[in-house]
């Protein structure tokens, strides 16, 4: 089976990359170095699987179809299935993913593959498939949510929580073909989960074929969750520093219930990356003539915990003549190079609004500036010339100046 995917990042790569063990599968960027890259077996992205498979595909250690390219024409002509993964950035001014994107993947497929099945990946509206099959008057648009983490993208396609296609119910072709493209995806992840006890008894890969529309919202839904949780436990963290209480133990006692449970109880400096603001923002805006207190809430507290962090650290600082507040990594999550919407980037500009310069120190980043403030990556100088350094998460890089480090990372993970 040919299947197309347009799109090389977190989520194009991995899907890639798991239906080539099974099938041709042909990757579309524009990036000529992206596409370079993987052809000769390197990862442009940050995760370990990625890498790992990539380098044993280019040894012959492991057989992958797989090819990348930037000709659509090759990509897409006689594909079964084409999966569009590409960039839904959140606009503020419309409250709407930008979906043009999506859009113009889909084009460009039904110019070379006019009866090919095509599987949105990117994150979308709820309501927006739907819509989008009558406009184009196209019965062969369906939508299926990834669930993954940034560094983690492959291991988490390897090992789904679980596998959700959408499409509209009364649609028998469309269901068949939902069906279909979920068992690819199930034969592709690591065949010790057909064995896999869930939580309700069952065994193997929840696979699930909802109503295109569900399925939209079970992916908002879930990540805004996520969100709520982090913003707990950050309100939690937020209450215990402002009375002197521990945190560590109030998190501990409260986790320990089985029906709360340790998982996202980490603080931090707030939620972030690439999904959880922008899904919490259009859900919010979904719930547009609809009643809520929730959303709203979990929108706002991310808002008000950025806040009280910048606060904490300028406290730290204010007695210092000329201080620079040192930011150690950009980054939201430890093994990640991504840092699109990182919760510190909101705080660092608290900083630079009450006069404070900034320091960076970020190995990723190969411009000596960003957005106005230095980056430096001489670890030995970040650490002299800080006054005081902000780190959303731990490393031992900062062991010695553990005294200048301000972080809420309690537990030592993500």
């Amino acid at each position: 089976m040919k299947i197309a995917v347009a799109g090389t990042g977190y989520v194009g790569l991995s899907v890639a990359l798991l239906l080539a063990q099974h099938n041709e599968v042909h990757a579309l960027d524009i990036i000529p170095e992206k596409v370079e890259q993987l052809n000769n077996g390197k990862s442009p992205i940050v995760d370990s699987v990625i890498t790992d498979f990539l380098e044993k595909s280019t040894l012959g250690e492991r057989i992958l179809d797989f090819h990348a390219t930037l000709d659509p024409q090759e990509a897409y002509r006689d594909a079964d299935f084409a999966v569009i993964a590409t960039p839904t950035n959140y606009d503020e001014k419309k409250n709407y993913f930008d979906t043009s994107s999506v859009e113009a993947a889909i084009t460009s497929v039904r110019r070379y593959a006019p009866n090919a099945w095509i599987i949105i990946k990117s994150t979308i509206p709820v309501g927006y498939t739907q819509q989008l099959r009558k406009n184009l008057q196209d019965d062969r648009i369906l939508f299926s949510p990834e669930f993954l983490r940034e560094g983690h993208a492959l291991y988490d396609n390897l090992h789904p929580s679980r596998i959700v296609v959408g499409t509209p119910q009364n649609d028998t072709e469309s269901v068949e073909a939902a069906r279909r493209f979920a068992s690819l995806l199930v034969e592709g992840a690591d065949p010790a989960e057909m064995s896999r006890v869930n939580h309700d008894g069952s065994t193997g890969i929840p696979t699930l074929v909802v109503g295109v529309t569900e399925a939209e919202a079970i992916k908002l839904f879930a990540n805004t969750y996520l969100a709520l949780r982090v913003a707990y436990f950050n309100e939690l963290d937020t209450y215990a520093e402002s009375r002197g209480l521990n945190t560590r133990a109030i998190i501990e006692g409260v986790c320990f219930d089985p029906r709360i449970g340790d998982g996202y109880n980490n603080p931090s400096f707030g939620y972030g990356g690439y999904c959880l603001p922008k899904d919490t923002k259009q859900l919010l805006a979904n719930y547009s003539q609809v009643p809520q207190n929730l959303i709203e809430a979990i929108v706002d507290a991310n808002r008000t915990r950025k806040e009280f962090v910048a606060s904490e650290v300028m406290e730290l600082v204010r007695n210092v003549q000329n201080p620079i507040i040192g930011i150690y990594r950009l980054t939201m999550k430890s093994g990640s190079d991504n840092f699109r919407q990182s919760a510190i980037q909101d705080v660092m500009k608290q900083f630079k609004a009450n006069g404070i310069p900034v320091l960076i120190y970020e190995p990723t980043l190969r411009e000596s500036n960003f957005h106005g403030s230095e980056v430096t990556h001489d670890l030995a100088d970040f650490k002299t010339r800080s006054s005081a350094i902000v780190a959303n998460r731990w490393n031992d890089d900062l062991l010695g100046v553990s005294d200048k480090v301000y972080t809420r990372d309690l537990f030592r993970r993500d």
